[in-house]
């Protein structure tokens, strides 16, 4: 099975997290279902269930390195989200706040490696996106769930399929920025603010969902929907459905990886393990 999850760092019947399930077939990304997740509590309960999948999950699964070395936490990766979890949002907040202070304007924040070739937010952010509160809310739900994050931590051991040798949950970072971007260039296809949920943006999505179908990306993958379906992601103008499926056509791809042999569902040999990296990047 295929996962793409759209993450909220504080899920609501309103704003809940949305996972995109789905298969990867010769090329074709079929979706099967829409699941949405109205507390971290029913996303943690979900990563325990005995399924095997491959995820892409749009949250950032680390800190840039010279954050952490700056600031004088842990460089394993597992010991610094382990410290980074004991932490409030309110110390998150101040202890980046002051970080950021100290550097000079058009340099405040820290960046990873993969920041620049995925065009995302510094994962220490924590306004518009709160990507820094989706890290300390979603990775330690992962790692508590034994799930295997790619790269960066093994897993439960125990969780081992005896045929491949492989991960039966594995977890990669995703991006659905990075492959909208793709199709649709600086065109805004979303927004969470109803008053900005205009026909520009409707016809944004229907435009970025026909390129997904045609397979019209680098990816050289397509996505198969019903009409149900496709309704379904056109009609959503918070984007967060399309955010899923964005995610779950990015994990496919990591999983044509490893069917052909990359055991690292192609993140790079010299991706930094502290930082992690964004899956297609």
């Amino acid at each position: 099975m295929l996962v793409g999850c759209d993450f909220s760092s504080r899920p609501t019947r309103k704003k809940p997290i949305v996972l995109a399930l789905g298969s990867l077939t010769r090329g074709r990304v079929q979706l099967s279902k829409l699941e949405r997740l109205e507390s971290l509590d029913a996303f943690a309960q979900w990563l325990q269930q005995p399924h095997s999948w491959v995820g892409g999950f749009d949250l950032p699964f680390g800190l840039p390195r010279e954050l952490v070395e700056t600031l004088g936490w842990p460089t394993c990766w597992e010991d610094c989200i382990r410290h980074y979890a004991t932490l409030s949002r309110e110390q998150i907040r101040s202890t980046f706040a002051t970080f950021c202070h100290a550097r000079p304007v058009g340099g405040k924040f820290a960046h990873r490696a993969t920041d620049l070739p995925a065009g995302s937010s510094p994962s220490m952010k924590w306004v518009n996106p709160p990507v820094a509160y989706m890290l300390h809310a979603g990775v330690p739900l992962l790692l508590d769930a034994g799930v295997c994050l790619a790269g960066l931590h093994a897993g439960d051991p125990r969780d081992v399929d005896a045929t491949t040798g492989q991960s039966r949950r594995v977890a990669l970072e995703a991006y659905p920025g990075l492959l909208a971007r793709e199709v649709l260039e600086k065109r805004s296809y979303k927004s969470d603010d109803k008053a900005r949920q205009t026909p520009e943006r409707l016809i944004a999505r229907k435009d970025l969902i026909t390129a997904l179908e045609h397979g019209q990306t680098r990816l050289g993958l397509r996505l198969k929907l019903t009409h149900a379906q496709r309704d379904v992601l056109v009609d959503d103008a918070s984007g967060d459905s399309l955010d899923a499926v964005l995610c779950l056509i990015q994990a496919a791809w990591a999983q044509s990886r490893l069917r052909e042999g990359d055991t690292r569902y192609g993140l790079p040999a010299d991706m930094d393990p502290l930082e992690g990296w964004i899956v297609t990047a």
